[in-house]
Formats: structure tokens, C-alpha cells, sequence
């Protein structure tokens, strides 16, 4: 009786090895002391020129006021660039967008807030009497970039194009397609000419359309992320000579908001090396782990604290603030002025951020 040899058994398979996964990228505490301290800078900067207006930007009409203020103003002067640094640096490196959904998820983020703070400050002049046009009018001007009466929104209205800009490159290296990202882009580009050209055929005085951004923000952001992408200790593990850079960009700084004109451009040289000596004096530091917790709740509440602090600014200042001030009394009534807006701009951040508002107020 003929049997069937038994079938072989199958070949043994190799173990099938799990997905590699790419490392988990650590949070950067230091890049959060930064922005929290480009959020203060700002409402210093702000409230130094608060005292120099007060003076009429002359310091024969208020000594004390004008100095105080103009150090206050020059002080604060690092943080623009180091904003457009950071945002450079997240785009490009911390977080960059793997599609065209996800830059319009963070483009949602900061416009919706731009929106409802310009309908915010709007009417709050309009109670206060300070707005210099009709609402209606400023409204319809503030869809194109006008700043007022809110002037410190300029920064976003040049902050969203230069992520966008920054964005498309990284979409388009990574092989993608981000149409819809270009077409917004070309809009951008055309606009300001297209406006000029439609005002002078109609004889109509049409808004300014501000939808822009300077090449110096373009290589804020750009040069930023290099430096803040550097690993730690790139640039040396002394501190101090990156401080006293700081310290003589300040100092020229307030030199040239002085002796030659005010307000110093943020492409301006000496701007350009005091934000160094800040960004590199702080790049790579460790911050404690009893603090880290409290550092990142408040690095998310400075765009909130940023966006609302103009209005706690006005209210303190034109309560306080006067042009016959003693030297004394005007540097003490800066910090103290200074101080009450941070607290409260990021008291109310923090507030809102419990009850979850922060996507509507920021």
C-alpha cells in the first residue's frame, strides 16, 4: 500500500520587527523662557512709549518722563525679532506642517483672536471716546491691516504671511502640493498693486491693504531658527559675552532713540545685535523641573496676555501717568505701571484659558 509523503513544513518565518517610530522631540523649555520674555518685553517697550508721548517725545517738556520711558522703550526692543524668530524656528523645525489642513488649523488659531480683539478695541475707543474715524469705518480699514486703534496687532498682520511663506517652502520640499496655501500667497503679493490701480481708476480713496511682511521679519524668522536649532553649547558655555553684547546693543539702542530718531526700525542694526545677545544669552538654558510646569502655562497664556495688554496699558496710564514727573518717580511709576499690566494681562489669560476660551480670545 503506497503512502503519501508527508507535505514539508512551512519555511519558518522572521520575527516581523515593529514600526520604527521616531523619537519623541523634547520640549524646549528654554524657547518658552523666551517667549515669555519677548511677551513682557512688549508691554515694557509699550509702556516706556506711553511715557515718552506723554512728553510729546521731547525731553525739555518732562525730563523725568521722557527718560524713564525712553528705557523702558529701548528695553523692550528685542522682543519683535525674537517673535519672528520663534515663529521661524516652530514652522521650520519645532513643528513643521505636514499638510495644507494643518497650516490652516494655525492660521485659524491666530486669526480668529486677531478678529475678535480688533472688534474688542474698536469698541472699547468707541466708549472711550479715542476712536479717530466711525466704527463702521475701521472695522472695514482693519480687514486690510489697519492697526488702529489697536496698534500693537501690526506684528500678526505680518506675522501670518511669513508662516504661510515659511510653511509653503516646507510643503514643497517635503513633495506636496499646498495649491490652495499658493494661490493665498499670490493674493498677497498682488493686492497692494492691485489696490493702487483700482483707487486711481475709480478716484476713490480705497483702505491700505497691509497683508505684508518686511524682508527684515523674513530674516528674523529665517536666521532665528538656524540660531535656536543650533544643539546646546554651539555657542559656547559661557554666558557673559553674549549678556554684554545685549547690554551694548541696549545702550546703543537708547542712544539712537535719542540723539537721532524714535522710533528705532526693528531692522535697525542695533536692534539686530541686542536681540542676538538676548536670544543667545538664554539659547539652551536649563530651566529647573520645579519650575517647568509653571513656565509653560504661562508661555501659552503670552499670546492672550499679549493680545489684551494694550488695553490694560491705556487704562493705567492715562490714570497715572504725567509729564511733570520727578527722575524717581518716573522709574518707579514705569516698573509699577509695567508690572500691574503683566499681571494682569496674564491673570486674564490664565482666566480664560481655564474656561476655555483661548481659541476665541487667545
Amino acid at each position: 500500500m503506497s503512502t503519501t509523503p508527508p507535505a514539508p513544513a512551512p519555511a519558518a518565518q522572521p520575527p516581523q520587527r515593529a514600526a520604527a517610530t521616531p523619537p519623541a522631540r523634547e520640549h524646549r523649555y528654554d524657547i518658552d523662557l523666551i517667549r515669555l520674555l519677548c511677551s513682557v518685553g512688549v508691554i515694557v517697550c509699550h509702556t516706556g512709549s506711553a511715557f515718552v508721548n506723554t512728553v510729546g517725545r521731547t525731553a525739555s517738556h518732562g525730563p523725568g518722563a521722557y527718560w524713564a520711558g525712553l528705557t523702558a522703550d529701548s528695553a523692550g526692543r528685542f522682543a519683535v525679532p525674537l517673535f519672528f524668530a520663534i515663529a521661524g524656528w516652530a514652522v521650520l523645525v519645532g513643528a513643521p506642517p505636514k499638510d495644507g489642513s494643518r497650516m490652516r488649523r494655525r492660521v485659524v488659531r491666530i486669526a480668529v483672536p486677531l478678529a475678535v480683539w480688533t472688534a474688542l478695541y474698536l469698541a472699547w475707543g468707541r466708549l472711550r471716546g479715542t476712536n479717530e474715524d466711525p466704527v463702521g469705518e475701521l472695522a472695514l480699514d482693519a480687514v486690510f491691516a489697519s492697526v488702529r486703534p489697536a496698534y500693537h496687532l501690526w506684528y500678526l498682520y505680518a506675522y501670518l504671511p511669513v508662516i504661510m511663506l515659511l510653511a509653503f517652502v516646507v510643503l514643497v520640499r517635503a513633495g506636496k502640493r499646498p495649491w490652495g496655501l499658493g494661490a493665498v500667497l499670490l493674493v498677497l503679493a498682488a493686492a497692494p498693486s492691485l489696490f493702487g490701480d483700482l483707487a486711481e481708476a475709480t478716484g476713490r480713496e480705497l483702505p491700505r491693504f497691509g497683508w505684508a511682511f518686511g524682508p527684515y521679519q523674513l530674516i528674523y524668522a529665517v536666521l532665528g531658527a538656524l540660531l535656536i536649532a543650533a544643539p546646546a553649547g554651539t555657542f559656547g558655555l559661557r554666558r557673559l559675552p553674549w549678556l554684554l553684547l545685549a547690554a551694548a546693543g541696549l545702550a546703543g539702542v537708547v542712544a539712537y532713540q535719542h540723539e537721532v530718531h524714535y522710533a528705532i526700525p526693528y531692522a535697525h542694526v542695533l536692534v539686530a545685535l541686542f536681540s542676538c545677545g538676548v536670544l543667545l544669552a538664554l539659547h539652551g538654558l536649563r530651566v529647573p523641573e520645579r519650575l517647568r510646569p509653571g513656565l509653560t502655562r504661562l508661555s501659552d497664556a503670552s499670546f492672550g496676555a499679549y493680545l489684551v495688554h494694550v488695553l490694560v496699558l491705556g487704562a493705567l496710564t492715562d490714570a497715572f501717568v504725567r509729564a511733570d514727573l520727578t527722575g524717581p518717580a518716573a522709574a518707579a511709576l514705569v516698573v509699577a505701571v509695567a508690572a500691574a499690566t503683566t499681571a494682569l494681562s496674564f491673570a486674564a489669560a490664565l482666566l480664560w484659558g481655564r474656561l476655555g476660551a483661548s481659541r476665541v480670545l487667545g
